[in-house]
């Protein structure tokens, strides 16, 4: 994926080259091509590509969180159990 991404930056950074030192074109031509035609949709593609990683990485943490939570929850009702005291009743 990244691969494509840096191929087409290349394309973009050449064509904003071309139109900088052309006869009629300018620099400041040159800076819009390449941030129109080359970091703005390579950003956009690269965003939605990564999506389903996003996706996965979110659905990681929420389980994470649920079973901490859900083992937090058994410790709190082992602590409200009594438990058995040490010393017994006879030595009395």
């Amino acid at each position: 994926m990244y691969i494509v991404a840096i191929a087409w930056i290349y394309v973009a950074l050449m064509m904003s080259v071309a139109e900088a030192t052309n006869t009629n074109g300018t620099v400041l031509g040159g800076i819009v091509t390449f941030i129109l035609y080359g970091i703005l949709p390579t950003a956009i593609i690269i965003y939605i590509m990564d999506a389903p990683r996003r996706k996965r990485v979110r659905l990681a943490r929420e389980l994470e969180a649920s079973e901490l939570a859900t083992s937090q929850k058994g410790n709190e009702t082992q602590a409200d159990t009594p438990k058995p005291s040490a010393t017994s009743d006879t030595n009395l």
